[in-house]
Order: structure tokens, then sequence, then C-alpha cells
């Protein structure tokens, strides 16, 4: 009878441990990420998943040693899109920080820390192309990522487009290279840097000027996790609180990856429209003090 109540009590109690349980008895932050998404987070050139997004992750690694008193391991995994949710409803990661944004349907399913950056829905297109807008698209081949808030925002804007679904960003630039797709829809500062990257990159432009939607940057956790979501939070708010006023620390974090010599440099509309969005989010919080900084 004994060994019958602890097969049925065990499985239940591993499905109850919260986040911050498991890392507190584990020692580990298992943390989900894009394998692909320069500058947020893609895996560089030693095989090493780095980014804004890791960095983030760093500075909630180290909040959480902060509230735990211990070590924290951060552990990281590369993701698909198409696996971030699955992975964290099944809880094989802890959290997921790359380039994700927020939508009702994903809020249904895993909840959302504050948004820590900005972007949009644009389009990859060849040099001279007129597409760029809603009727351009119209009967026009647009490569898409599935599962992506770039998927739905061309289907919002023209039913009419007809999605092409790749598996990766990589394929997207690829197949508009060898001209099997019309444009490749995707984040405007993924877009971005992968022109500044390019070798050719008077062969392509970004279009529209305007972004055809536009979306916060922000970390996926498990439902029903709030002490962990206020850790997460509460990292990510101080660490834009410490860039908005200055701080060498938090600046030097953004400027690697956004600044002049950064990753990938942002234009001064965007930078400016990453800052206002910073301060949108603080501004409503109460301020943490200069020496949690």
């Amino acid at each position: 009878m004994i060994s019958l109540a602890l097969v049925a009590i065990l499985p239940n109690a591993a499905v109850a441990e919260t986040v911050m349980q498991k890392v507190a008895r584990t020692g580990v932050l298992t943390a989900g990420t894009s394998k692909d998404a320069l500058p947020f987070a893609y895996t560089d050139n030693q095989g090493k998943l780095t980014g804004y997004s890791v960095d983030m992750l760093n500075v909630i690694k180290q909040q959480l040693e902060k509230q735990l008193g211990k070590k924290i391991q951060l552990k990281l995994v590369g993701l698909t899109p198409a696996q971030r949710i699955p992975k964290i409803v099944n809880r094989e990661v802890d959290i997921v920080c790359d380039a994700s944004s927020f939508t009702w349907e994903r809020d249904k399913q895993v909840d959302f820390s504050v948004s820590y950056g900005v972007t949009g829905t644009q389009l990859l297109v060849k040099s001279g192309s007129d597409i760029g807008s809603p009727e351009s698209l119209i009967g026009k081949r647009i490569g898409v990522l599935a599962q992506t808030t770039n998927e739905l925002a061309i289907k919002q804007v023209q039913p009419q487009a007809k999605l092409v679904y790749l598996k990766t960003r990589a394929e997207g630039y690829t197949a508009l290279e060898e001209g099997k797709i019309d444009a490749f829809a995707s984040d405007s500062i993924l877009l971005e840097g992968w022109l500044q990257k390019a070798k050719n990159p008077d062969n392509f432009a970004i279009a529209p000027d305007r972004p055809l939607s536009r979306e916060g940057i922000a970390c996926m956790v498990p439902e029903d996790n709030s002490k962990f979501l206020d850790a997460v939070n509460y990292s990510l708010i101080k660490f834009m609180q410490g860039f908005v006023s200055g701080d060498s620390k938090y600046v030097a974090i953004f400027d690697r990856w956004f600044g002049p010599q950064g990753a990938v440099f942002l234009n001064r509309d965007l930078r400016d429209l990453t800052v206002e969005t910073m301060q949108l989010v603080i501004e409503f919080r109460e301020e943490i003090p200069k020496r949690e900084l």
C-alpha cells in the first residue's frame, strides 16, 4: 500500500514543483533560445549560443543567485520557433528568451515577461522590387517561419499572399537569393542584421519603410509561476532602468549588440524607438533603488 501511494504521489509532486523550487533544488536554470536570430540569440563561430537575449538570461541568472543565495548554472538549449512553447509547456526548459513577441494565442499556453526590446515585421526583397505595400503582396510568394508573429502579420495585412513555409531563417535568405520566393518576412532587426553581414548587401533591400506590425520582445515562462516571473521582470526592469539612466554596465551590454561597433548597428530611428519602449515599460513600475542596480 505504501509503494502504491508513493507511485501515485511522486509524479504529482514533480509536476507541482515550481520553476523557483526546481532551480533552488538543482542549481540549474535551463533556458531555450534561438540559434539563428542575430543579434538577439544565435550560434557564433565557435558554436556557442550568444546574443542580446542571452545576456538578458545572464542578468536573470544573477538575480536568481542573489534571491536564492547560491550559484546558478545557466544551461542554454537551442530551439526553433515551433519548439519554444511545447518545450515550456512540457517543462523541458524553464524560460525562453530569444526574439519572442506576445500574442493572445501564445498567452493561452505560457506567460510573458515585460518587453525588453521592440521590433516589427518587414520584408527582405531583391533590390528594385516593388513589393512592400499590402496591395503589392497579392499573389506573391512570401517566405515565413511557422508559428511566428511574422506569419500572422502577413496573413493579417494581405490574406491573398502565398505563404511559403521555411524551416530556418537561413533557408529563407537562400530561397530569396535563388528566386524561390518573392520576399522573406522576418523581424526588422533580424533582417537588418542579416543585411549588414551579407556578402552582397546592394542586391537586397528591406521594405516597406514602416513595419507591417510592431511587437515587443519578451521572455516566455511556464504558466502559474508568479515568483519566477517576478524575478524575471525585476531583472529586466533593473537592466532597462540602468540602461536608460546611463549606467555604464548596462549601456555596455546594449552596445555590445546594437552600438556603433556592435553585432548589428541600430540606426537612430530604431535606437530611439527601443529607448522609448524601455522608458514606457519602466515608467509604470516602482523605481528600483540605485544601490540595487
